[in-house]
C-alpha cells in the first residue's frame, strides 16, 4: 500500500469500531429526523467538551443539520459566549438546571437553529459538593418559539471519561426525543 493512503474510510469502518451502539443509532437517527423536519442543530456544552457536537458532525451530511455549537467550560466562557448572567452563575451554579436552560436557549439564538442542546456536570474527579455529587449532569433542550428550555438532570457512575460518553449519549437521546415530538 502506497504510503499517505488510508487503510479504511468513514464508509468502511475497521471492525473493531461497531456501528450499532447507542450513540451510533441515535445520532443517524437525529441527522435523519433533522433533515426530514427541516430542522437545524446547536449545541451549548461544558463538562463534555464538544463531545456531543462531534457526534453529529461525524457522519456524511451533517452540514444540512448540524449549524454548531460551543465548548463553554468556564463561567466567564458561559457569560461571554451564551450571555449566561453572573448572577445565575453565583446563585444556582454552573451545573444546575438554569445554567442549562440558559445555555440551551441562547445557543438556539446565536446559532438561529431549531433545536439545541446543552450539557453542564461534574465529570470529576473532583469538583462534586454535599449537594452536587460527582457524576451529576444537567441538561437542557430548548426549541425556537418555545416558552422555556426543558431541563433534567441525570447522575452517572464510573471514571471522568465514563461520566463524559454516558453524557453525550444522553444528550444525543433527548435531542431525538425531542425531534420525534416535532
Amino acid at each position: 500500500m502506497p504510503p499517505n493512503k488510508p487503510t479504511h474510510t468513514p464508509n468502511n469502518a475497521p471492525d473493531d469500531m461497531p456501528d450499532n451502539t447507542p450513540a451510533n443509532i441515535a445520532k443517524k437517527q437525529i441527522l435523519e429526523k433533522a433533515k426530514t423536519l427541516g430542522w437545524t442543530l446547536a449545541t451549548a456544552e461544558s463538562c463534555t467538551g464538544g463531545l456531543v457536537a462531534a457526534a453529529l458532525s461525524e457522519l456524511p451530511g451533517a452540514s444540512a443539520v448540524f449549524a454548531g455549537g460551543f465548548i463553554t467550560y468556564t463561567n466567564a466562557l458561559k457569560q461571554t459566549l451564551l450571555n449566561v448572567e453572573d448572577a445565575c452563575l453565583k446563585k444556582h451554579g454552573a451545573v444546575s438546571a438554569q445554567t442549562v436552560a440558559a445555555m440551551a436557549e441562547n445557543a438556539q439564538q446565536k446559532t438561529g437553529a431549531t433545536l439545541s442542546v446543552s450539557v453542564s456536570g461534574i465529570a470529576g474527579p473532583t469538583g462534586a459538593t454535599p449537594t452536587k455529587p460527582l457524576g451529576l449532569v444537567h441538561f437542557a433542550t430548548y426549541k425556537k418559539g418555545d416558552a422555556q428550555a426543558q431541563c433534567i438532570e441525570h447522575i452517572f457512575s464510573g471514571d471522568r471519561n465514563a461520566v463524559r460518553a454516558q453524557a453525550t449519549t444522553f444528550a444525543l437521546s433527548l435531542l431525538l426525543k425531542r425531534l420525534n415530538k416535532g
